[in-house]
C-alpha cells in the first residue's frame, strides 16, 4: 500500500520503522523498545489534546519521562517507557528535537511496554503474554492509577531471517521454523485474549519485514495503522485529563 499522507504524520511509526528498515533487526536488544516508547510521549504533546499533559511536561516540567525507568523506592521492574512526577529537587533535563524532559521519577502516571514479534511467535507467546500481564501490574505497584499502555508489533512477512550473533536463521515455513504469516494471526489473536484486558489501551502494530538484504519494510495497512495510533492517543490524553 502507498505510505503517503497529507495528515499529521507521528513520531513512534516513522521510528518503529527505522528499527528493521536497511539494516539488521536483532531482537535481543532490549533499548530498542525504550527509544520506540519514548516517541508516543512527544506524540502525545503534538496532538495537545490534554492541557493538564501540556502544562504538567512543557510549561512546568514536573512531569518528565523516566530516565532510568524505575521510580524511587519502589521495587518494580522496569517498563519500556514511564511517564510521571519528577522528584522534588531534581532539575529536568531537555534534549535537542525532544519536547519532553527526563528526569527521574517518584510516580508513574503513563506506563508503555513495547513487544515486537518478528519470528517464532507461538514459540515465546506464553513468555510474551505473561511480560506484558506482568508488566501492567508492576506500573501500578506504589499506588496511584496509572494509564498502562502496550505496543505490540506482528511480523506478517511471508518469511524472515533470525540472528545469533552473526549466524542467520531464515524461517523455512515447516513446523518450528514456520514464516512469520502463517503464525501471525494465532499469536494476534492470544495477545488480544490474554494481555489486552490488562491496559488500557493495546495497540498492535501490524508490519512485514524480511530482516534479510536490503531489509526492506512496510505496513500492512499504513493508513489503518496510523488511525488507529492517533485514536489511541487521542484516548490517551483523554484518560489523562480526567485521572490527573
Amino acid at each position: 500500500m502507498l505510505e503517503t499522507s497529507t495528515h499529521l504524520e507521528y513520531r513512534l511509526p516513522a521510528e518503529f520503522r527505522r528499527l528493521f528498515e536497511g539494516k539488521i533487526y536483532k531482537h535481543r536488544d532490549p533499548s530498542q523498545g525504550d527509544f520506540v516508547a519514548m516517541h508516543l510521549f512527544e506524540d502525545l504533546v503534538t496532538i495537545e489534546r490534554s492541557s493538564k499533559l501540556i502544562e504538567a511536561a512543557i510549561h512546568r516540567k514536573d512531569r518528565v519521562l523516566n530516565v532510568q525507568n524505575k521510580r524511587r523506592g519502589v521495587a518494580a521492574r522496569r517498563g519500556d517507557g514511564t511517564f510521571g512526577e519528577i522528584i522534588p529537587g531534581e532539575a529536568p533535563m531537555t534534549d535537542s528535537g525532544y519536547l519532553v524532559a527526563r528526569g527521574p521519577i517518584a510516580t508513574v502516571e503513563i506506563g508503555i511496554e513495547v513487544k515486537i514479534l518478528a519470528k517464532a511467535m507461538i514459540k515465546q507467546i506464553d513468555r510474551v503474554i505473561n511480560d506484558l500481564r506482568n508488566q501492567a501490574a508492576q506500573f501500578k505497584r506504589g499506588g496511584g492509577n496509572p494509564i498502562c499502555v502496550a505496543l505490540v508489533g506482528i511480523n506478517r512477512a511471508e518469511s524472515t531471517v533470525g540472528y545469533e550473533g552473526d549466524r542467520p536463521f531464515p524461517t523455512t515455513g515447516k513446523q518450528g521454523f514456520l514464516h512469520p504469516v502463517q503464525e501471525a494471526p494465532e499469536a494476534e489473536r492470544r495477545l488480544r485474549a490474554d494481555a489486552a484486558p490488562e491496559f488500557d489501551e493495546f495497540l498492535v502494530l501490524r508490519f512485514r519485514a524480511t530482516n534479510a538484504p536490503p531489509y526492506p519494510f512496510e505496513w500492512v495497512d499504513y493508513n489503518e495503522t496510523r488511525l488507529d495510533y492517533a485514536a489511541a492517543l487521542a484516548r490517551i490524553s483523554a484518560r489523562y485529563q480526567q485521572r490527573f
